[in-house]
């Protein structure tokens, strides 16, 4: 079945079965991570050394602590991974929601905002995240390219975020533009940014194929 999702059409948005099904357990996905980092809050003194003024008074914790996996609680970290898998589903759902309804349609939801969201948690990431050492291959990221700078500290990974990101811009310009290159851009940046560049995967594969 052709989708009919670009902003032109005025028809209610729809994504393929399983996409839509990663949509809904995604948004779920990230209120369960949410639950899961609170619990860390009431088992230990300090669940993110990075935020080491984030906690609870003794009063009002558990008896017991978590162990750790690196520098963070096990349920901490589970709850943040959760938060790294299930982020893209709040472009599609909101893409699922407003898509047709929006200025720009679908090339807001599946390409400006994670291009915005990828340059905002890059610059967080290099200029004010409070760095834990050593680095550590737990360290949550939202794209693998940044994970390999949270893991290693190394300013070439995060340079290259900043080069993905600028292509990000340049390929959601072309798909305003409705450019003929427009589809391969979105589907090169997506792949790049993955997992944050999921929305931008399917946007790119759609006006590639239809």
């Amino acid at each position: 079945m052709r989708v009919t999702s670009d902003h032109r059409h005025t028809t209610q948005p729809s994504l393929p079965a399983w996409l839509d099904r990663y949509t809904t357990l995604g948004l779920y996905g990230l209120l369960v991570g949410i639950g899961l980092c609170l619990v860390a809050f009431v088992t230990n003194p300090v669940p993110d050394p990075s935020f080491p003024w984030a906690t609870l008074p003794e009063s009002l914790r558990f008896p017991f602590e978590q162990p750790r996996i690196e520098h963070w609680p096990v349920t901490y970290t589970i709850g943040i991974w959760l938060w790294i898998l299930g982020f893209p589903a709040l472009f599609l759902a909101g893409y699922r929601r407003f898509g047709t309804r929006t200025p720009f349609g679908s090339t807001l939801w599946l390409a400006g905002l994670p291009t915005l969201a990828m340059l905002g948690w890059t610059t967080y990431c290099r200029f004010f995240w409070p760095k834990l050492h050593p680095p550590t291959w737990n360290a949550p990221s939202y794209t693998l390219i940044c994970w390999l700078y949270c893991s290693s500290y190394n300013v070439v990974w995060s340079n290259t975020a900043y080069l993905i990101a600028l292509f990000g811009i340049v390929a959601t310009l072309l798909a305003v533009r409705n450019q003929n290159a427009d589809g391969v851009a979105l589907l090169g940046f997506g792949i790049l940014a993955l997992p944050l560049g999921l929305p931008a995967v399917y946007e790119g594969y759609r006006r590639t194929t239809t």
